[in-house]
């Protein structure tokens, strides 16, 4: 089954901002590093997963996803060099039987070995697609063929099954090499690919639960299910959408989606991540605003991304705009809040006794919500045998930062969708594969207004359909000077695009509250807003009292200061509160006491 919508071609568009920063940030700071390149693939060789039962065998696939996505929207040569160097190099570490694995024969179907496998597969297969060098692209094939056949070979019915060569979460970390199987399947057509497929669809994904019957029935919430680990369960939900693709079952494509949808009845907070206790689904849609205990870890990015790749996945098949109001909101807050553009260190959880500073990573692990420093650990924390370490949250954060500009300016047979808006300039072939630019200038996030302008070589009549986020108020659109009919979710433009054509439009955002246990929170648009006591240079956690005039919260907007998108002094009868963009607070958190930040705030 086709997507309804792909990506552009590779380089197409080209955004400014923080989008621009974001990238580079990642791309210089990060996927640059060949010294940790050379330590992902060495594991393979040293098997030093077996000693802990460890899953240093995903960094790897991982950060190669993240990095083949980044290329794909930014095609940096050096950093194509370093990733085509780096899967050549794991390519050599397959032994003669198809393994690549980070664990021996005699220790293997234990621990996170699938779950390593399976980024074995992922990230040999994203490079896949960007591949260059035909003769490396059937090598690449022919290898993961081999890696899969090994394991079609041992596990399965009167075989091993899947659920038992983890002994965590129920075998569900396991039961993700679903979504990457299905992808070689795609890619080969080779029919036992598909039939290991069902099989690990008929597993329920689960050795406590059948977790598609679960779902499909609705009597649970995810924090109700046999396992709650929400970045492997959510991962398993992104392999059944990806068998649904496959085979165009709309069973599976109506579980997913009803999976999405308890997911923001329950988990999904208002920075766009979930699991208030650790990684773990607890309900933390109602459980958000609680205080918890000093230096809690909470709302992993690795949940931030797999949330955000489940709804890009799901955007792309409906085109439905919500699951890009859930994309920006996470992106915006969530996972732009984790990036250590400073390069603070951060606690470590390798020493049994108490936390250590060590070198930070480029990304935050953990999202606070109440009263809570960032840097509070370093999620997924392996260190490796020649020194060095790495983390989970780290590894995969790249792909969160390429997939927001990337679902950003989509296409489909019947003309382009928009549903990011970012300054800058793309260029595209249209549905009948003539040229277009488009041009976007959006302040979208600062004050909602954006113009877009169509430039047409050749005229030709296709639809772009816009967005309008769920953020938006008393939205305005106008092409070429007249208005255009409003409705909610998408408004599809469908003519004669010719010449010149500009789209106008504001989507007048305002400064919006939300209540839960006592406490308050704001957000302005698809930005949350957030208490920084660095910034206030006060305690952060006093009750107060908001000043009300004609029903509304008295909010003054102020000029943004470093790294700030927004900021706004909110009054109230117990003197100025400071309230600026999440993202941009508690950067600073080398100093723990003096670096808390809050979502939810104290009201009398």
């Amino acid at each position: 089954m086709k997507e309804n919508f792909k990506y552009l071609e590779i380089g197409s568009a080209k955004f400014d901002g923080k989008v621009a920063e974001s990238i580079d940030f990642v791309i210089q700071k990060q996927l640059k590093d060949r010294v940790y390149w050379k330590k992902f693939v060495n594991v393979f060789r040293t098997k030093e997963d077996v000693a802990d039962e460890g899953w240093r065998g995903e960094y790897f696939g991982k950060m190669m996803r993240g990095a083949c996505l980044m290329y794909r929207y930014k095609p940096d040569e050096e950093l194509y060099v370093i990733l085509e160097d780096t899967v050549r190099d794991l390519l050599s570490t397959q032994d003669k039987s198809g393994r690549i694995s980070t664990y021996t024969v005699e220790a293997e179907f234990h621990g996170w070995d699938m779950w390593s496998r399976k980024y074995v597969l992922v990230g040999c297969l994203y490079f896949y697609e960007i591949c260059k060098d035909e003769t490396l692209k059937d090598r690449i094939i022919t290898a993961m063929c081999a890696h899969v056949d090994y394991l079609v070979g041992k596990i399965g019915r009167g075989k091993v099954e899947i659920t038992e060569t983890s002994e965590h979460w129920g075998g569900v970390n396991s039961c993700t090499i679903l979504e990457p199987v299905l992808h070689l399947y795609k890619l080969t057509g080779k029919e036992e690919y598909l039939r290991f497929a069902e099989y690990i669809i008929s597993t329920g994904g689960c050795k406590d639960g059948n977790l598609l019957e679960i779902a499909e029935k609705g009597e649970f919430l995810p924090y109700q299910y046999p396992e709650v680990k929400a970045y492997e369960t959510m991962s398993f939900f992104e392999g059944v959408l990806a068998y649904y693709e496959v085979t165009g079952k709309e069973k599976y494509f109506d579980i997913v989606k009803k999976f999405v949808n308890d997911l923001l009845k329950s988990e999904i907070t208002i920075v766009g991540s979930a699991g208030c206790t650790e990684e773990l689904f607890d309900n933390a849609a109602v459980k958000q605003a609680n205080d918890v205990e000093d230096l809690t870890i909470m709302q992993e990015t690795c949940v931030t991304v797999t949330w955000m790749r489940l709804n890009e996945r799901l955007l792309r098949l409906t085109g439905n705009s919500v699951y890009a109001d859930n994309i920006e909101k996470s992106a915006r807050n969530a996972l732009y809040g984790s990036m250590n553009i400073y390069g603070n260190k951060q606690f470590s959880f390798l020493y049994a006794f108490g936390r250590k500073y060590m070198e930070g990573l480029p990304f935050d692990s953990y999202s606070p919500l109440v009263n809570q420093p960032r840097g509070v650990g370093i999620g997924g924390q392996k260190a490796f045998k020649d020194g060095g370490y790495y983390g989970c949250c780290a590894c995969i954060a790249a792909a969160g930062i390429a997939l927001f500009p990337l679902s950003a300016i989509l296409k489909n047979e019947d003309g382009f969708y928009i549903s990011q808006y970012f300054n800058g300039k793309i260029k595209a072939k249209t549905p009948s594969d003539n040229d277009v630019s488009i041009e976007i200038k959006s302040d979208a996030a600062e004050d909602g207004h954006v113009s877009i302008i169509v430039c047409s070589a050749i005229a030709e009549k296709y639809a772009i359909t816009l967005r309008v986020p769920e953020w938006s108020n008393n939205t305005e659109i106008k092409v070429n000077g007249t208005g255009y009919p409003i409705q909610n979710g998408n408004v599809i433009i469908e003519r004669e695009w010719k010449g010149l054509d500009e789209i106008d439009l504001a989507f007048n955002p305002e400064i919006k509250s939300y209540c839960l246990s006592g406490k308050i929170a704001f957000v302005y648009g698809g930005l949350v807003l957030a208490r920084d006591m660095k910034k206030e240079n006060k305690s952060i956690t006093d009750a107060f009292t908001p000043i009300v005039r004609n029903g509304k919260y008295v909010v003054e907007k102020s000029e943004p200061q470093t790294d700030e998108t927004v900021r706004f002094i909110l009054k109230t009868k117990d003197g100025d509160v400071l309230l600026t963009d999440y993202a941009s607070c508690g950067k600073h958190w080398e100093d723990a006491d003096n670096s808390r930040i809050s979502v939810w705030l104290n009201k009398k």
